[in-house]
């Protein structure tokens, strides 16, 4: 058992979005999590309760917002309140997956930008920081007025893959789709790989083409949210008929909406590799799929934060790290 971390300034609370990683990043403190009651009264309100003293802390709240987004948001703005109103000295949300972050500009005429609403609620509710995991854009920490920091998964899913001996010229990294070439190319580095791009129309399953030489190679296809799995199902069939020899994937956040399960097992792809960051039934996974933990790197982040201390180290991995 870890040591008990010693600063009483910090409290760390879960709310019902994914308390199993919350667990995991208490752990890396060698602490327990807060004491709190949620409760849902006939009518659907929710009600929260605060059970241990707060009062000039630094508290943690962890909230992932996959489904039911609507819920676990109203429950993160709630507990926000409640700890501003109990006098915490600061409230650090840390979002492992950021709900509603696709909808951040307005790409036809007269639609919300969701993302900023988001922000605006969670400022306006009290919250002083915030730390989250792969935003779907980047460009969405702007839409804050507080701090933010955005750890990456690549560094894991590279560290996953070269345990397993996947790097080199027998590989080549696959954008499924031509908008996530960024992400793509950050692991095609760490695993000293070429790139491919699977060019797709969400509306034709039967149409798309690849961009890059995949003949003969084992593919790795990169993802940030994986829904209801179309899209790495179309993607690995293209691949296939362009001459892939055997086709794995990844994504950072598995909501695994349906008929994600159904999407997935049909497809040929040998295995998913995807983190803990949302919390989903298992009746919804599929059979190749694969969890790693973000919840030591979520952890050692609330750590840093806490103390002060820079963050850079924990945004990518040196040759070292792969030892």
């Amino acid at each position: 058992m870890e040591e008990q971390y010693q600063d009483q300034s910090l409290k760390i609370f879960s709310l019902n979005g994914n308390e199993p990683l919350a667990e995991k990043i208490a752990a890396v403190f060698g602490t327990t999590l807060g004491q709190c009651a949620i409760k849902q009264f006939s009518d659907g309100e929710i009600s929260i309760s605060i059970e241990e003293s707060v009062r000039g802390a630094h508290v943690y709240l962890i909230q992932a917002t996959n489904q039911p987004v609507n819920d676990y948001y109203m429950e993160l703005l709630i507990m926000i309140d409640a700890m501003k109103r109990a006098s915490a000295k600061t409230i650090n949300v840390v979002l492992p997956y950021y709900g509603y972050a696709r909808q951040d500009r307005t790409a036809r005429p007269h639609e919300p930008i969701t993302a900023k609403l988001v922000a605006n609620m969670l400022q306006e509710a009290g919250a002083t920081r915030i730390l989250t995991l792969d935003l779907h854009t980047v460009q969405v920490q702007g839409f804050f007025d507080i701090p933010v920091d955005n750890l990456f998964t690549m560094p894991l899913f590279a560290k996953y893959y070269r345990e397993k001996k996947m790097f080199g010229d027998d590989f080549v990294v696959v954008s499924p789709k031509n908008s996530g070439v960024n992400r793509t190319r950050s692991l095609a580095e760490y695993l000293n790989t070429t790139l491919a791009i699977v060019d797709q129309e969400e509306s034709d399953e039967n149409g798309g083409y690849v961009i890059g030489d995949v003949q003969g190679k084992t593919c790795i296809m990169v993802d940030d949210i994986l829904n209801t799995g179309n899209t790495f199902k179309v993607a690995a069939r293209l691949l296939k008929e362009a001459g892939a020899k055997e086709v794995y994937a990844c994504a950072s956040h598995a909501l695994l909406s349906p008929p994600a399960k159904e999407n997935l097992e049909s497809a040929d792809i040998t295995d998913i590799c995807v983190t803990d960051s949302c919390l989903t039934d298992e009746s919804r996974h599929p059979n190749n799929l694969t969890y790693i933990t973000c919840g030591e790197l979520m952890g050692e982040a609330v750590k840093r934060i806490h103390e002060n201390t820079p963050m850079s180290p924990l945004f990518r991995l040196e040759e070292k790290d792969f030892a």
